[in-house]
């Protein structure tokens, strides 16, 4: 009974063990190739569960997804004969599986590797036809539409894979020739520095000279008005004084005389020398001599 037993347990694993070796899943995201003997009895195996034979069949499962091969910067030389250096990447997937597998035995490295060096040609031959101007901005886009069309073809017919874009992440010039570059634009930058300069200069000059100008102009214009006004003034007084000499002449000679005094001898420095019995001092002799006769 026992030995009956352990031979129904011997034979049900022995038959999961089968079954779980004949079955087999291929992902969404996957695509498999099934092998007998290293040969493909079926190269493109969809999506789903499926069945093998045990030993003599070998599933190999790749993936479907879009890859990005992200290449190394590659110094490359245009039309001018002017270094670049360019860094790039490639989005490819596998589009025939048997012709994938029978190029690259399923390894993606291997994928990458070929195609790097495809890439690589490609670019060179691409910037070898165009200027430093058209592979900076002009001819970018049409550069890298031409080389993905003809690196497709060639992809798909040698590995099996689909180019679906190749673009160019930056574009650098060499360290030497950056320094020049760097030179040559800071050159011009200080020619153009230099020429705004002396233009600022020159306008400031203008600008300098037509203020002094207006500036003379205005202090001759306030000069005419002070003196015209200075003038009207010394009129109106020189009428006044005239109005009063008339109504007394001697009460009017002697305040001019007392302002004469108080001008002479306001400073303690000045120095005069004058007759004592002079015309200029008329009215200190008067009023000495009504002192004395006062006496």
């Amino acid at each position: 009974m026992k030995g009956t037993s352990f031979a129904i347990l011997f034979a049900a694993l022995v038959a999961i063990l089968i079954a779980s070796q004949s079955m087999y899943v291929v992902n969404e995201t996957q695509r498999a190739v099934v092998l007998r003997f290293g040969e493909i009895v079926d190269a493109d195996v969809k999506p789903g569960l499926h069945f093998k034979i045990p030993i003599v069949n070998e599933v190999k499962k790749f993936d479907a997804r879009i890859q990005t091969m992200d290449s190394r910067p590659q110094r490359y030389l245009t039309l001018e004969k002017k270094a670049v250096i360019v860094d790039s990447y490639v989005k490819w997937r596998i589009e025939s599986v048997a012709k994938f597998y029978q190029a690259t035995s399923g390894d993606v490295f291997v994928a990458n590797r070929v195609l790097s060096s495809r890439v690589d040609t490609g670019l060179r031959n691409q910037f070898g036809e165009r200027t430093m101007h058209e592979v900076v901005s002009g001819q970018r886009d049409q550069l890298m539409t031409e080389l993905r069309d003809k690196l497709d073809k060639v992809a798909q017919s040698e590995l099996g894979i689909k180019i679906i874009d190749i673009r160019v992440k930056r574009i650098d010039l060499p360290p030497d020739v950056s320094e020049s570059v760097y030179q040559r634009m800071r050159t011009e930058r200080e020619r153009e520095a230099r020429e705004h300069r002396s233009k600022g200069l020159e306008l400031a000059e203008g600008i300098r000279a037509d203020a002094d100008r207006q500036r003379v102009v205005i202090e001759a214009d306030a000069q005419r008005d002070a003196e015209m006004i200075r003038g009207d003034g010394d009129a109106k007084a020189a009428a006044i004084y005239s109005k009063v000499y008339k109504q007394d002449p001697k009460f009017y000679d002697f305040y001019r005389s007392l302002q004469a005094y108080r001008d002479s001898f306001e400073g303690n420095k000045d120095l005069f020398v004058i007759q004592p019995d002079g015309e200029f001092f008329k009215y200190l002799n008067n009023s000495n001599g009504k002192k004395e006769t006062a006496k």
